[in-house]
C-alpha cells in the first residue's frame, strides 16, 4: 500500500485527492494536509466583497466530508517539507510520512513586497482569500456610507489579473445599483503593459474588450504602473515607458482600494534546493514531477511557470482553473504509473479557459495553449458569461460536497465557447 499526501485543500488539492481516490481505489492511503478545516471557493470572493454572497455559501467544511470518502485529513498545516526523508513536518510538531506527495498549496501572498499593501497591517483590501473578501466587504460598506475615490488593481509581479478586473466591474455594477456611482471616481492600476494583457500577452481581443469596458464604466487606468508604497488614503505609483524608464510619479487618493499582490511559494517549501525556484514555486517536468525529487508532484498556482514574455514592470503567468484540472488529471495518471512500476505517460494540456464576471456581463477567453503561438486565441463578451460563472460556482461546490471528479461542466463550457465562436464567425 502506498501513502499519497496532498499538501493543500484548495481547488487543486481537493480535486487531486478526489481523483486519486477514484483512480487508485481503496487499497492506497490518501491524506490531505491543509492549514484550514474548510474549502473556500475563491472565484466567488469578488461577489462576497460586495455583499452578493455570504461566507457560508462558498465554503465547505472538510474533516467529516473527506472522512466519509475514505480520505484522511489533517488541518494542522505544514511547517516544513523534508523531501530527503519523504516527510512533512506539521505545525503541531508531528510528522506525516509519504511515498508520493502532491504539492497544491497555492501561493503565499507577498503583500510585504510593497510597504503598506494588504489587509493585515496595510491599507488595501484583498479578494485572494475568503476571509480577506469578508474584510473587504466591511470596508466597501464604509465606502457606501461615505463615498470617495476607489483604486483597484495589481502589484508589481502579480500573475493573477482576472479577479482585479472582475472586482472593478462588479464594484461599478453594485455602486450603480445603489445610485452612488457618480460620487465614486475609480482608477485601475496595473503592471500590465496594456489593459487586457492578463500576463498572457492578451488573448484574442481582450485589449479592446477590457478598454471598452473601462471606458463605458468611466474607470480611468494606469498601465506599466508600479505601486511603490501605500499610506492611509494615498497610493504612490510610478509609471514607466516601454523601456522601463520612469515617466511619472503619482499620488492617488482613495477611500477604498483592492489590490492583488504578487505571489511567492509558501514557507514550508521556500528555499529547498532542487525543489523550488528563487520565488519558491515548485519546479516540475512535463509530467508534473519535480526533477530532483521524482516522487513529488505539483499542481496549481504553486507551480513554477516562466512569464509569457518580458514586460517593463514585472508580471507573471496566471494558472486558470481549467489548467489546474488538467494538471490534476495528469498527476493522477502518472502517480498510478509510478505505483505500477511504469514510466510516466500523461502530460497536462496547459490550456487557459477563463470566465471573467463583470456583474452584469463578462468576458470569456480561450488560449490553446496558454503560451503563444496558439492554435486557438479567442475572446468574447456578453451576459452569458455572468450566467456561466454563476453556474460554474454552483457546479464546482456540488462537486466538492459530493466528491465528484468528472469535468462535465468544464467540457460544457468548452462546448458553449465553441458554439459561441462558431456563431460569431458566421455573422
Amino acid at each position: 500500500m502506498a501513502t499519497i499526501a496532498v499538501l493543500g485543500g484548495g481547488i487543486g488539492g481537493l480535486t487531486q485527492a478526489y481523483e486519486l481516490r477514484k483512480t487508485l481505489g481503496k487499497k492506497h492511503d490518501i491524506i490531505v494536509i491543509s492549514d484550514s478545516d474548510r474549502f473556500e471557493f475563491t472565484p466567488s470572493n469578488p461577489w462576497l466583497a460586495v455583499g452578493w454572497r455570504v461566507t457560508d455559501q462558498i465554503v465547505v467544511e472538510l474533516p467529516d466530508l473527506l472522512r466519509r470518502h475514505g480520505i484522511r485529513f489533517d488541518g494542522q498545516g505544514a511547517r516544513r517539507l523534508h523531501p530527503e526523508r519523504n516527510a512533512i513536518e506539521l505545525n503541531d510538531g508531528s510528522s506525516v510520512d509519504y511515498d508520493y506527495l502532491v504539492i497544491a498549496t497555492g501561493p503565499k501572498l507577498a503583500f510585504d513586497e510593497v510597504p503598506g499593501l494588504g489587509p493585515h497591517g496595510g491599507h488595501t483590501q484583498s479578494v485572494c482569500k475568503t476571509g480577506h473578501a469578508a474584510m473587504s466587504h466591511d470596508d466597501f460598506e464604509q465606502l457606501c456610507a461615505d463615498p470617495g475615490p476607489v483604486i483597484v488593481g495589481a502589484a508589481p509581479g502579480a500573475s493573477c489579473f482576472g479577479p482585479a478586473y472582475e472586482y472593478a466591474f462588479i464594484l461599478d455594477t453594485e455602486l450603480r445599483k445603489r445610485r452612488i456611482r457618480d460620487r465614486v471616481p475609480m482608477t485601475f492600476v496595473t503592471p500590465e503593459p496594456y489593459v487586457g494583457h492578463l500576463g498572457l500577452e492578451g488573448v484574442g481581443d481582450t485589449k479592446s474588450l477590457m478598454e471598452s469596458e473601462l471606458r463605458d464604466r468611466h474607470i480611468k487606468w494606469l498601465t506599466n504602473a508600479k505601486i511603490t508604497s501605500v499610506e492611509d488614503g494615498t497610493m504612490h505609483v510610478s509609471t514607466v515607458d516601454d523601456d522601463g524608464e520612469p515617466v511619472k510619479d503619482h499620488a492617488l487618493p482613495f477611500r477604498h482600494s483592492m489590490v492583488l499582490p504578487a505571489f511567492k511559494g509558501v514557507d514550508a517549501v521556500f528555499g529547498i534546493e532542487g525543489l523550488t525556484n528563487p520565488r519558491g514555486f515548485i519546479l516540475i517536468d512535463e509530467y508534473q514531477r519535480n526533477p530532483a525529487y521524482p516522487n513529488i508532484y505539483s499542481v496549481g498556482v504553486c507551480v513554477a511557470i516562466p512569464p509569457v514574455g518580458p514586460t517593463p514592470v514585472p508580471t507573471g503567468a496566471p494558472k486558470t482553473g481549467y489548467m489546474i484540472e488538467s494538471m490534476v488529471t495528469a498527476t493522477t495518471h502518472n502517480i498510478r504509473d509510478a505505483i505500477d512500476g511504469k514510466s510516466p505517460s500523461t502530460r497536462a494540456t496547459w490550456n487557459a479557459v477563463c470566465l471573467a464576471d463583470f456583474g452584469d456581463g463578462g468576458v470569456a477567453f480561450v488560449a490553446l495553449p496558454q503560451i503563444p503561438p496558439r492554435n486557438t486565441n479567442w475572446a468574447s463578451s456578453g451576459k452569458w458569461v455572468h450566467l456561466a460563472k454563476i453556474a460554474y460556482e454552483k457546479y464546482f461546490l456540488h462537486k466538492v460536497r459530493t466528491a465528484k471528479t468528472e469535468p462535465y461542466y468544464e467540457k460544457a463550457v468548452l462546448g458553449m465557447l465553441g458554439a459561441t465562436r462558431l456563431k460569431e464567425s458566421s455573422q
